[in-house]
């Protein structure tokens, strides 16, 4: 019988794998909704918004996530995976920093910053955690 812990710990690296890839196809759809609406405001509208703030969400959450498994494993990811994760979380507040004084090409940016933070989820995805 495994030990309690050792199926917690498990379970918080599943958390995060799944959620690396929540987090790279929910920008991905997120950009290039955002990047379509910019072209055709026939798809503007909150559903964007919603499906943007929830793909950044879990970004956020995802760091969370990392930072806990880090710990509670003692893991030592490779330097560039945290790079990554750290350069995604920025960028998250960054772009919504940012959000009103770029409103005429709101859409533009947060389409291309949906394809970047799907970029670095991926490169954090290749490098892996270690």
């Amino acid at each position: 019988m495994k030990p309690v812990v050792t199926v917690v710990l498990a379970s918080i690296r599943d958390i995060h794998q799944a959620l690396a890839w929540v987090a790279v196809l929910g920008n991905a759809v997120a950009g290039l909704w955002a990047l379509g609406a910019h072209r055709n405001p026939a798809l503007r509208g909150r559903a964007l918004w919603w499906w943007t703030a929830a793909a950044q969400l879990a970004i956020v959450a995802q760091a969370f996530v990392g930072v806990g498994l880090v710990t509670a494993e003692g893991l030592d990811p490779p330097e560039f995976h945290l790079l990554y994760g750290s350069a995604a979380l920025v960028s998250v507040g960054v772009v919504y920093g940012y959000r009103h004084q770029v409103e005429a090409r709101r859409h533009l940016v947060y389409g291309l910053a949906g394809l970047f933070l799907m970029g670095l989820g991926i490169r954090a995805m290749v490098i892996g955690p270690g």
